[in-house]
């Protein structure tokens, strides 16, 4: 058979396993994870989101237990609640899918019968899906930058338990996007825990030395028991949905925006 006799068989370059986890895949990795948690959320009629931070490292029986118990009837109690809202699926509790108050967040929805969101990312510790987690709502993300992207743009509202690094930088990132008003709604951020955060972070002092303005405080809520976090909730979340589902925030402001062009 001569050589130009012989069939060719090209690999398609989405098929090409080699190519798409290279340096040079990058780029369709990263849009890989916007794109397919986009079509499973539309998919599953999910609307918009409660987000619970906390540290993966309490445990139920731990010393900082009453957290984990506290995360867990909030997220019932907000999940039995939303069921009775009109449209598609409304402020679906979503946690990191990992273990202590992600899990605990998980498993208050999953009693109340809810479906329950999980951003798992592939980490070397404490990062391993918890079994509440509704499994066609588990997301496993390779980009930390992807997974907060979904954490804003989905949330109505942030709850923040006691944690360490991962908590607060999660929790700066939602304090920055509504301080500068790139996202454009409102999105109540509660400190659950007074004790342990007024220890933690001293938010007065940013005011003192000028680095914050005295108003920023009022993006926090300080909230101590599970049925005062649930009133406030209740209360300040909005009942009208918006037209599109997943209802993703969109920046306030734009370079087009303060230009002047449409």
């Amino acid at each position: 058979m001569n050589h130009s006799d012989r069939p060719i068989a090209a690999e398609s370059a989405y098929h090409n396993e080699i190519f798409l986890d290279s340096d040079d895949g990058r780029p369709i990795r990263i849009l890989a994870e916007y794109l397919e948690p986009l079509h499973r959320l539309k998919r599953e009629g999910i609307h918009d989101t409660i987000v619970f931070f906390g540290s993966a490292r309490m445990k139920e029986d731990g010393p900082l237990g009453r957290y984990y118990n506290d995360a867990r009837l909030l997220g019932r109690l907000l999940t039995e609640w939303s069921r009775d809202l009109e449209g598609s699926k409304r402020f679906v509790i979503c946690s990191g899918g990992g273990g202590g108050i992600m899990e605990a967040a998980n498993r208050g929805a999953s009693d109340a019968g809810g479906s329950t969101i999980g951003f798992n990312i592939g980490l070397p510790h404490e990062q391993r899906p918890n079994p509440y987690v509704t499994p066609s709502l588990l997301f496993e993300f390779h980009y930390f930058f992807m997974r907060k992207l979904w954490f804003s743009h989905l949330a109505r509202a942030l709850v923040v338990f006691p944690g360490g690094f991962g908590t607060l930088d999660e929790l700066m990132e939602m304090l920055t996007l509504a301080q500068t008003q790139k996202i454009d709604r409102d999105v109540l951020i509660l400190l659950y825990g007074s004790e342990y955060w007024n220890e933690v972070i001293n938010f007065e002092a940013l005011v003192k030395h000028g680095m914050i303005d005295a108003k920023d405080l009022n993006l926090i809520h300080r909230v101590d028991d599970v049925q005062t976090a649930f009133k406030l909730l209740k209360d300040r979340l909005p009942k009208e949905k918006e037209a599109v589902c997943p209802a993703i925030a969109k920046a306030k402001f734009s370079k087009r925006q303060t230009e002047g062009v449409s």
